[in-house]
């Protein structure tokens, strides 16, 4: 069975600058990949180009063998249904003048997807009961809510398309530990229902591998090493990977 995603020898620049150069990795439908890496590293910038929001300038990427950035018009709208992004920020990412409800309806709207308003409507009530928050809230604001529950906002807008793959870029790092905790158990959760998979960005190797079922690491605009979560944290090989890991708090040595 051939890789729901493909990323082949993927290069990004801003002016002379190598975001990222030569990236390939896989990635097969219900997995989750995480790809991690400190700030600056490039993880972000492919995560963006794999929903062609960043132009590439060489190297290809393939989702469900398509090529994303050969796309235009029709089919590159087509291909938004299929791949959707999950924000750092859910704050940023949600237009504070439009109630919540409203912004999961204009994505149906947009998309042609929901039937009518009421139709629309109800899809956005079914979304928010999806990802545990009461239907009764959708008129209210993003202001209105704690950073937690933006996420889940962020969450139900973007399975309002039913996507097959969901790039979560640094879904939790903004959020208390608490919280982080609750919406990786949500993503899990999402994930075995609606049979997503996810590419989960991130910096806290803890948190990495809690969600992921193989692990990419990325140093310097490059992939340096890549396992399952397992090998990849229990016997890392390169230098900068065993760095990210002692970097990773001992909680059984700090409670005893």
């Amino acid at each position: 069975m051939s890789a729901l995603l493909t990323v082949e020898n993927v290069r990004i620049r801003y002016g002379t600058l190598e975001a990222v150069r030569g990236v390939s990795l896989s990635l097969d439908a219900g997995e989750t990949l995480g790809l991690v890496g400190e700030s600056g590293c490039g993880k972000s910038s492919l995560g963006r180009a794999i929903l062609a929001l960043e132009p590439i300038a060489g190297g290809r990427i393939t989702v469900d063998g398509r090529s994303v950035h050969a796309l235009k018009g029709a089919e590159l709208k087509a291909f938004r249904r299929q791949v959707q992004m999950v924000f750092q920020d859910p704050f940023g990412s949600l237009n504070p003048r439009l109630s919540v409800g409203g912004a999961i309806e204009e994505v149906l709207f947009v998309h042609g997807l929901g039937g009518g308003r009421k139709g629309r409507r109800q899809r956005a009530a079914e979304l928010f009961d999806d990802v545990g928050l009461d239907p009764e809230w959708l008129r209210r604001y993003p202001h209105e809510f704690s950073g937690g529950q933006r996420q889940r906002i962020g969450l139900a807008r973007a399975l309002a398309l039913e996507p097959k793959l969901l790039v979560a870029d640094e879904p939790v790092s903004a959020l208390d530990v608490s919280v982080q905790a609750d919406i990786v158990h949500l993503l899990k959760k999402l994930q075995r229902e609606h049979g997503l998979a996810y590419l989960f960005i991130g910096h806290d190797l803890a948190v990495v591998r809690e969600m992921s079922d193989r692990i990419a690491v990325m140093f310097q605009g490059e992939i340096v090493e890549t396992g399952s979560s397992d090998q990849i944290c229990d016997n890392p090989q390169h230098a900068y990977t065993q760095k990210l890991l002692s970097a990773v708090p001992d909680i059984d040595r700090a409670l005893s």
